[in-house]
């Protein structure tokens, strides 16, 4: 076995990944470890650019060789970054970077060596106690969302796996369910997030207004345009870029929208010269875009394109449980704000919040209780207080005491049947009646207590 055998032997046993470049990001080997990291065979990326892998660490020019290559041969070496590269099956892998330019007896470089470390279980471990600590306190929120119900934890979880990557995510949700807050959460999680974080709203602008607000247009392009401008994608170069609304995009700016996507360029309105943009598009709408395709009303093709990670975000109804959380921080942040002493929400007032079907989501649920503050003096907001939509506040106001009761116990006997058909029907199973009812498992068990209701009797 001659030297070079036993430097390849060496390579071969490392449990970090090793990975050689020519002076043109051209891969010339790699070691098993590498193989086994990223799924893919030594003949698929041998011969291969670097950028198959996609590493977030990596500034790549790509104008030539060395020094016109990447930034790697400017600086020489790279210690102990931490990134992310992607494997074959698109999936991130959060590895800790080393590299160093290889060079020839007169200086000339060669080409590099670089060793990864896979921190992907280190990663994985982080967000398992991140989650731990999210459903130990709900009340911090995640990034700005609250709620410490399954579909949420299922939200967070995939946000934080999403965040890594640079393909387009589309976000799906109804009106008011937080859309915004997710991509916001993407982009504060990912490796951009020191980046600019950009939003359009699709919905709002005309179609010469919105290619205009998204590529930008030169002096004298239409009537008005007095000076150049430039659009929301260069302004979002190297971070991320919300297109919200993203169903009410015209057909023909689909088509510019989707060259910007697959060439990485865009061109000013009334110029013709390309622009590189380094932008990780995230879109959101509450629309069915598959129904709009069959319509002739949405590409298809850009549909794969934005549709690469789909996150859907839970509408209210879907997560109920998380309801009294809103309203208590909503509460807190509103009087705050007003100065008004309120003190929280009275059983009854509760009752009908948990109980209506909330088709504007957190949204709307917000907005309910802005009014209820508005209108409650201090103490606990009552059911008088609430938004007339929600219940017959207007006339509650006006009855007298003793039909107010009678009023609150023909409540309580509708909840109590409702309660006992649910666990009728579960077999007392306390967990899958708070899911008939749309309550948490709490209420309901609160609700057994008040009513004198023993679940144990229907199993």
């Amino acid at each position: 076995m001659d030297f070079a055998d036993y430097w390849k032997a060496v390579a071969d046993t490392m449990q970090d990944g090793l990975l050689v470049v020519d002076d043109q990001g051209t891969i010339l080997q790699v070691n098993p470890a590498v193989l086994e990291m990223t799924g893919y065979e030594e003949g698929e990326l041998v011969g291969q650019s670097c950028r198959v892998l996609n590493c977030t660490g990596c500034n790549i020019y790509g104008q030539g060789r060395g020094r016109q290559w990447c930034s790697l041969f400017v600086e020489g070496k790279v210690l102990a970054k931490q990134c992310f590269i992607t494997g074959k099956n698109g999936e991130p892998i959060s590895v800790t970077k080393r590299a160093s330019v290889l060079k020839d007896d007169q200086g000339r470089e060669l080409g590099a060596v670089e060793t990864l470390y896979d921190t992907s279980e280190l990663l994985r471990k982080d967000q398992e106690i991140n989650a731990l600590r999210r459903t130990l306190d709900g009340r911090e929120g995640f990034h700005g969302m609250l709620g410490n119900s399954p579909p949420m934890q299922n939200l967070y979880r995939l946000l934080e796996n999403v965040a890594p990557s640079t393909a387009p995510v589309l976000i799906w949700g109804e009106s008011g369910s937080g859309k915004e807050l997710a991509a916001k959460a993407i982009h504060e999680l990912g490796p951009r997030s020191g980046k600019p974080f950009i939003k359009v709203n699709c919905a709002a602008l005309n179609e010469n207004l919105l290619e205009s607000e998204l590529f930008g247009h030169v002096k004298g392009a239409f009537t008005g345009a007095e000076r150049a401008r430039m659009g929301r994608f260069e302004a979002a170069s190297g971070g991320d870029l919300l297109l919200d609304e993203v169903g009410d995009i015209p057909l023909a700016t689909q088509v510019k929208l989707l060259r910007v996507i697959e060439q990485k360029e865009i061109e000013r309105v009334g110029d013709h010269r390309p622009i590189a943009v380094d932008v990780r598009i995230m879109a959101a709408t509450n629309r069915n875009l598959e129904e709009m395709i069959s319509e002739g009303r949405f590409r298809e093709d850009l549909f794969y394109r934005i549709n690469v990670v789909p996150v859907m975000v839970p509408s209210l109804r879907q997560r109920r449980e998380d309801i009294p959380l809103l309203i208590h921080n909503f509460v807190a942040s509103v009087a705050s704000k007003s100065g008004k002493p309120i003190s929280g929400v009275a059983l009854p007032a509760m009752d009908v919040l948990m109980a209506y079907s909330w088709p504007g989501n957190v949204r709307e649920l917000l907005n309910a209780v802005e009014y209820a503050v508005v209108l409650c003096p201090g103490g606990d907001i009552g059911v008088e207080h609430l938004p007339p939509r929600l219940t017959s506040a207007g006339e509650a106001r006006s009855l007298s005491p003793a039909r107010e009761t009678g009023r609150a116990l023909g409540r309580a006997e509708r909840q109590r049947r409702e309660l006992v058909e649910a666990l009728e029907a579960c077999g007392g199973n306390q967990s899958e009646a708070a899911r008939r009812l749309g309550v948490s498992r709490v209420t309901v068990w609160n609700r057994c207590k008040r009513f004198k209701v023993d679940a144990r009797s229907m199993s």
